[in-house]
């Protein structure tokens, strides 16, 4: 259906224009439409539509169209110029796909236009564009050398935000003509060559995460410099950083992460008395910290990670009272930790001391922050014992000693953390039982305990953890510091968000920095728009968190307990390379998950029917246990299991179904159930043979037994187009709160139809 093109200079030809905008978009999306579908031709008022900005009469014209969220998809309208007083223009949030047309550039009054968080392609090339003001394409797909195209429109050009495209090029100039531009973002591309020496006469200036190099001379403070925020992370820059960035006393951020600065850290920097965040993490920044820096009284954030510096941590860090965020990973530190006073910071919310190199026991003392938020001691050598003072922190939100030497048990004392939103202590040598006081712990949604020597019973309190964590969310919503969260986001969301499981996984196919902070954000303060999930025996998605509890590889045992169904915001559940036993309960059936393994234990018995009400349910291992009678004809209606393990259960009988999802898996899937029947396709010569061999009961490392880990390649590919387009056109939830939820789930219904 063309789009019909509209003359005329009147209220009349405008309400023509965009009745014939929205039979263009009503043909495009026969579903789920947005707000134009309003638009009446009986309704003479047309400044009264919704989504429409008109001038006040007499003589009104439409001024102004906002179609944010409103489930767009297609091409972009053809004949936005036949508005031909229209100054503003707000399709941001849907899924537009294509080019940008020329007809766009015939909108001469043209001064805001947003058309972020779509899936636009192309070149940007809006040459008519000259009293535009405000531009904001972020999080599209458009590429290609904006040098010669940019400076056409942009004599009049406030804000430009092309951050997260794909466009490339050099832009030491493109700004030069451009006036009275204040706020640039050109983050998460691909632009490389010098930065542009003009940005100190901005507000804000982003080019992180880009290929950028060179040095950062002094001459690009020269002036009346009104910097407030100055990100260059990310980058190849390199040399040493002048101390001249102190004549830009409005700066509150500065971000140099990533880079590679060399020499002192500027002494400088101590007399921006208004800097908040200071982020010179992953360069090679000498280890001797400047005593200026002490000036700084307003200093929330300080990231001085992955510097190499070595040895014990510098006393100085002691004396940063101020600073509320203090991260120093991977700086191959030794010691330090009480030397340095750092235990005694009276407003640390967070200290991030992992991946160095400490030994000995833990810090009880850090105890006393009473502040503490996220303690992270993951990747170092402690051993010993958990101290039982790290259950008195009332506020602790997240607590993170993975990947250590720890022995001892589990402290009972945890089930004072009532704030707890993750316990992650993985990859140690903890034994016992886990505590049933961790039950207590109603904020506690990511549990992970996997690899340690574990023992003991799954006791049913343990299945109120994560019950009410909205007491957490709610005092996080109330924070107040307005500052960028740094360096430290990536790292600890990876451990923290298992990249490699679903539902968790797609949010990491283009995962930059700034989503990394956002989707932090988002977590902590419990908005339900992350993860698509379905319950109810039902396929039909919500967005909501997701809670995992990952307890494989220890010595549990016993049966799982019924109300395991109260953990009701499980996706992922993990219990395999244990010692659990008895009938698997069929209350597991009403749980959310997309990811169930049982794998190398001794359950016994029938396999719940129930599972097959997993409707979203991708991975599923049952392989090596003792599970008997039938095979359960419900699992054929997993629809969405792109991953399915029952080897070695050698009672199992009945036959595997010849149509459906169970069919679609080869041999690999059923090893060793001689009395399986299989379909005539299947490859039962090797079947046979392979299935006399007897399960390996023993505890093989992640390394040797890829039976037991996760492969989620056949995932990956068989959703990549899908989860791309989806990711590229809706990374809008890493940025702001959720309204394009109903377009996620109209692309994740929508492909889910596809492949029935």
């Amino acid at each position: 259906m063309a789009a019909v093109v509209v003359a005329g200079d009147s209220l009349d030809s405008d309400r023509e224009a965009l009745l014939s905008l929205r039979s263009y978009l009503e043909s495009r999306n026969p579903q789920n439409r947005g707000v134009y579908t309003e638009w009446k031709r009986e309704k003479q008022d047309v400044c009264n539509w919704p989504g429409i900005i008109c001038t006040p009469p007499p003589g009104s014209r439409v001024t102004g169209v906002n179609l944010s969220d409103s489930t767009i998809s297609g091409a972009l309208f053809g004949n936005f110029s036949a508005l031909t007083q229209l100054t503003y223009l707000d399709l941001s949030r849907n899924t537009i796909e294509g080019s940008i047309p020329d007809d766009l550039s015939r909108c001469h009054n043209l001064k805001h236009l947003n058309l972020s968080h779509n899936i636009l392609e192309g070149k940007l090339s809006l040459p008519g564009l000259s009293n535009l003001e405000v531009l904001d394409l972020s999080v599209n797909r458009i590429a290609g050398d904006i040098q010669s195209s940019f400076p056409l429109f942009c004599n009049s050009l406030v804000v430009a935000n092309l951050s997260t495209n794909n466009f490339t090029g050099r832009i030491e100039d493109i700004f030069d003509g451009c006036r009275n531009i204040k706020y640039v973002d050109l983050s998460s591309n691909g632009f490389s060559g010098q930065v542009w020496a003009g940005f100190g006469r901005t507000v804000q200036f982003s080019v992180a995460d880009n290929f950028l190099s060179g040095n950062i001379s002094a001459s690009m403070f020269r002036g009346n410099c009104i910097l407030q925020v100055l990100d260059l992370s990310g980058n190849i820059f390199g040399g040493e950083f002048p101390g001249q960035v102190s004549k830009c006393q409005n700066l509150s951020v500065l971000n140099l992460w990533g880079n590679k600065f060399i020499g002192n850290i500027p002494a400088e920097i101590g007399f921006i008395s208004s800097l908040r965040g200071l982020y010179l993490g992953n360069n090679t920044f000498s280890r001797d910290i400047p005593e200026t820096l002490l000036n700084l009284t307003n200093l929330i954030f300080l990231d001085l990670s992955r510097n190499k510096f070595g040895g014990d941590i510098q006393e100085i860090f002691g004396r940063f009272t101020q600073v509320k965020y203090m991260v120093l990973h991977a700086n191959s530190y030794v010691g330090g930790i009480r030397s340095s006073n750092i235990l005694k910071l009276p407003n640390l919310l967070r200290l991030d001391l992992g991946y160095n190199n400490f030994s000995g026991e833990l810090p009880a003392e850090i105890s006393q922050i009473q502040s503490l938020k996220f303690l992270i001691f993951a990747y170092n050598n402690f051993s010993g014992n958990i101290p039982q003072e790290y259950g008195n922190m009332p506020g602790l939100q997240a607590l993170d000693l993975s990947f250590n030497k720890l022995t001892g048990s589990i402290p009972a004392s945890f089930g004072n953390l009532t704030s707890l939103l993750w316990l992650m202590l993985a990859n140690n040598s903890l034994s016992g039982e886990i505590p049933r006081e961790i039950g207590n712990c109603r904020s506690l949604l990511w549990f992970n305990v996997a690899n340690n020597q574990l023992s003991g019973r799954f006791h049913p309190e343990l299945t109120k953890m994560g019950s009410n964590p909205l007491p957490t969310f709610e005092v996080n919503k109330q924070d107040n510091d307005k500052i960028i969260a740094g360096s430290g986001e990536c790292l600890a969301m990876r451990r923290w968000i298992p990249a490699e499981f679903p539902p968790f996984n797609f949010v990491y196919a283009i995962l930059t920095k700034k989503s990394c902070r956002s989707l932090w954000d988002h977590v902590l303060k419990g908005y339900k728009c992350l993860f698509p999930v379905c319950s109810d025996s039902s396929t039909v998605r919500t967005l909501e968190f997701s809670a995992y509890l990952q307890l494989s590889g220890n010595k549990l045992s016993g049966e799982i307990p019924a109300s395991i169904s109260q953990m009701d915001k499980l996706s992922l559940l993990h219990l395999g390379l244990n010692e659990f036993e008895g009938n698997l309960p069929p209350e597991i059936g009403r749980l959310p998950l997309a990811f169930l393994s049982l794998t190398r234990n001794i359950f016994s018995g029938q396999i719940p029917q129930e599972i097959g009400n997993l409707k979203c349910l991708q991975n599923l291992d049952l392989s090596y246990n003792n599970f008997s009678g039938n095979f359960p004809m419900s699992l054929n209606d997993l629809n969405e299991l792109s991953k399915f393990n029952i080897s070695y259960n050698p009672f199992i009988s009945g036959s595997i179904p010849r149509t459906g999802q169970l069919s679609t898996f080869d041999k690999e899937s059923f090893l060793g159930n001689p009395l399986l029947e299989f379909p005539s396709f299947f490859n039962q010569s090797g079947n046979n043979t392979l299935s006399s061999r007897e399960p390996d009961n023993g505890r093989e490392k992640e390394d040797e037994d890829d039976e037991a880990s996760i492969d989620i390649v056949v995932f990956y590919w068989s959703t990549y187009s899908f989860y791309m387009t989806a990711l590229i056109g809706n990374l809008g939830l890493l940025y702001f709160d959720c309204p394009w939820s109903r377009a996620w789930l109209r692309l994740v219904d929508a492909f889910i139809a596809s492949k029935k």
